[in-house]
């Protein structure tokens, strides 16, 4: 059943206060590539009923065709049909059963909202289109914003012709245009600036894992003093003496929150007329969401059909089965559900290997990208829930293969992880991932057990063969663990911990079952080997693909806006507008802070996007390669494209509602979302994770937003609130410790 949306109520398509605005769709899941959907009809469309002369509709997503056209407010009546054109054939056009359709005073006749049926294959088969059609009425204005917008407040570039990826390597000095390196007189140090608090820090990466549930419900204290009644004492095979007195203090409540009141199955809010329209909309493809990105339901799936369906219960907030990520971002994700064995949709990825060989960091990296992708992913580490449950005091002996109680009591604290990581992915839970060592054999199959016909299990072994690796981990182990928190004496904690590694050694088993990722001496970063057994499906293969790339070798990436812009002093959005006298004074202090900071770094290179503003701000910073990304370009602002925000409430009081409503998901006009950034900023992240030397991005607020989303790993929902300030360094550290932050301001 197609739709056309409702007139503005003080506008008429009689009068002469705007254009018709006329978008059609046409959907068909079951759709033949071979041939492309066109549209024809009367002046003004086409102006002729020659199907050589029909517009062709262009693919907006796997399953939908778009047309959008503006007609002049003198054509009363549009008269027209659709017809399919085979793409690499000379066979006749399939013209679309029944009358042509008409769309009179901006209103689309009721018998003429049908959907579209075309009679192909000697009308053997019946391919059937759902049609929507939107009709507004449009201000000149709004039409003209672009273009007024490049013919006002536009400079001519001094930068075009420029391709995807461009590298230029100037000259090893400083010209004296921009001054020695020595103009930038005080220490770095004077330049910090307090980071904000929820900011990126050194944590243990284990302590930032998923909080025991089961274990908080019981009410077991994970304090080991001798107020704590938790300890385990060996000589009672298998029990746990627990003391509820003061558990409830020490533990995070969980609180939900209560269901939010979706319309009726079928009905979808439109956000710039307030109603309800009968279309079913779909998180994750591009082409059906509800206004541009805002306010879409969700998709569930079908447990006995195996389908994708939409679910009315399910709030924006609730837990689901589907990615957190609207629009592109989880189109991919949506193909895998949809034609995938059920168990893809719920991931588990089982770390295996010795301690000190990278597992926890390396999940800690795999959670925070997934995160920031859109995935719902939750990091278990069955070492919090074995300190929560029996204490931090269990000394090497706990860890023999020989010690059945020992044994039996890291068996329990693991299923207890692993019912907690099911009974997630169950409440809409995608990805979990296991952290334990899950050294051999019977530990695996135990786990595969409790997975099955529930989630998909992925083991990925860490296996590291350098020494100098290994003790390096093994002291940040002792430096960092709460195992090691009460141990005074370093060296003592150092034998414990290697004869708790030699316990595990002698009873180690390499992963050769089930599917598996096996890391060989990649954490290096210099090299390595990466395994890869019965591993099919899209997102085990961007995780492999991330993985392949990932590493800790310490390094800084500097991350700034461009000098403030002409536009930003005009208060105006999008643009390619040149740098104002702050910008250009700002290009030069960066240049002399970049050739200061990263002096002994010569291998450290320079990212903008391809427009003017951050090529400029970098044009001063001499002696590092350059790059120029398209990706890094700031988010498209489509019809808004130099207006300012003042503007836009004015003549455009929906977009400007629906914007406020949810910063996130909303996609301007003929433009993107915050989503829509996030899904073009990938390759940038595997990048910025292949690179081993210093990278210093210079682009834009809302590409940056997300970049430093990602390494902070902040929830999706807060990158549009992010603060990136103008003429502001910061300073991402990445190493073995995590990720650590500075912020430098040059200029007020």
């Amino acid at each position: 059943m197609g739709t056309s949306a409702s007139k503005n109520s003080d506008s008429s398509h009689g009068g002469r206060d705007g254009q018709l605005y006329v978008s059609l769709k046409m959907e068909n899941f079951n759709i033949r590539g071979d041939l492309i959907p066109h549209v024809y009809g009367s002046a003004p469309i086409t102006g002729s009923w020659d199907s050589a002369k029909a517009l062709s509709m262009a693919r907006e997503s796997a399953s939908t065709w778009e047309l959008s056209f503006v007609v002049p407010p003198n054509h009363e009546t549009l008269d027209f049909k659709f017809l399919l054109k085979p793409k690499y054939s000379n066979v006749p056009c399939v013209v679309e059963e029944g009358p042509s359709r008409l769309l009179t005073g901006g209103m689309l006749q009721e018998e003429d909202a049908r959907s579209a049926l075309f009679k192909v294959g000697g009308c053997d088969e019946v391919l059937e289109y759902k049609l929507f059609i939107k009709v507004d009425i449009v201000s000149p204005f709004d039409l003209a914003a672009s273009w007024r917008a490049y013919q006002e407040n536009l400079e001519p570039s001094r930068v075009r012709g420029i391709p995807d990826v461009s590298i230029n390597v100037a000259p090893d000095n400083m010209g004296s245009e921009n001054g020695p390196a020595s103009t930038l007189e005080l220490d770095l140090e004077h330049y910090v600036v307090p980071a904000p608090s929820s900011s990126v820090g050194v944590v243990y990466a284990a302590n930032l894992t998923e909080t025991p549930r089961s274990l908080v419900n019981t009410g077991i204290s994970s304090k080991n003093d001798a107020s704590s009644g938790s300890s385990y004492d060996s000589s009672k095979a298998g029990v746990f003496s627990l003391d509820h007195s003061n558990s409830q203090k020490d533990m995070d409540s969980m609180v939900l929150d209560p269901p939010k009141l979706l319309p009726a199955p079928g009905m979808v809010e439109s956000k710039s007329v307030g109603t309800f329209s009968p279309l079913l909309k779909e998180d994750g493809q591009k082409g059906l969401l509800v206004d541009r990105g805002v306010g879409s339901p969700r998709l569930v799936k079908s447990v006995s059909a195996g389908a994708v369906t939409f679910d009315p219960k399910l709030g924006s907030e609730t837990k689901k089965a589907m990615p957190a990520a609207a629009g592109a971002v989880a189109a991919a994700a949506v193909a895998d559900q949809m034609l995938g064995p059920k168990e893809d949709s719920r991931l588990a990825i089982v770390l295996v290997g010795l301690p000190a060989r990278g597992k926890t960091f390396t999940a800690a990296k795999l959670t925070r990208y997934l995160r920031w992708l859109g995935h719902e992913t939750k990091h278990f580490n069955v070492g919090k829930y074995r300190r929560l449950k029996l204490g931090t005091n269990q000394s090497a002996d706990f860890f023999r293969g020989d010690n059945p109680e020992g044994l039996e009591a890291r068996n329990e604290v693991a299923a207890l992880a692993m019912d907690d990581m099911i009974a997630w992915m169950q409440e809409g839970g995608q990805v979990g991932i296991f952290d334990a060592t899950n050294s051999t054999r019977n530990r695996r199959n135990m786990l595969m057990k409790m997975a099955e016909g529930k989630c998909k299990i992925i083991f990925l072994e860490t296996i590291c063969n350098d020494k100098h690796i290994i003790e390096r981990n093994i002291r940040l182990k002792i430096q960092q663990s709460p195992d090691y928190a009460e141990e005074l004496d370093f060296e003592s904690g150092m034998r414990d911990f290697k004869e708790r590694l030699a316990n595990y050694e002698k009873v180690y088993e390499p992963v050769e079952e089930g599917s598996y990722v096996k890391m060989i001496d990649m954490v290096s970063g210099q090299g390595g080997q990466i395994q890869v057994n019965n591993i099919s499906g899209y997102l085990p293969g961007r995780i492999v693909f991330f993985l392949v790339n990932t590493h800790l070798t310490p390094r800084p990436i500097l991350l700034t806006r461009h000098g403030e812009s002409r536009d930003n002093v005009r208060g105006r959005i999008g643009g390619d507008a040149v740098l104002s006298e702050a910008g250009e004074l700002y290009a030069k202090k960066l240049a002399n802070f970049v050739e200061k900071r990263l002096k002994s770094e010569r291998t450290a290179s320079i990212w903008t996007s391809t427009l003017q503003r951050t090529i400029l701000t970098a044009s001063p910073i001499v002696g590092f390669p350059k790059i120029q990304w398209r990706a890094l370009e700031e988010i498209n602002v489509g019809v808004c494209d130099g207006m300012t925000c003042e503007e836009i409430k004015k003549n455009m009081p929906d977009e400007y509602v629906s914007r406020k409503k949810d910063k996130l998901r909303y996609r301007y006009p003929r433009g993107e979302s915050y989503l829509d950034v996030i899904q073009r900023l990938e390759p940038v992240i595997i990048e910025l994770e292949r690179q081993r030397a210093p990278v210093v991005v210079i682009s834009h607020q809302a590409v940056l937003r997300a970049l430093y989303a990602y390494f902070a790993d902040r929830p999706l929902k807060e990158i549009p609130d992010i603060e990136v300030p103008l003429h502001t360094i910061i300073e991402i550290q990445m190493g073995v410790t995590g990720v650590q932050e500075k912020r430098y301001r040059l200029m007020d």
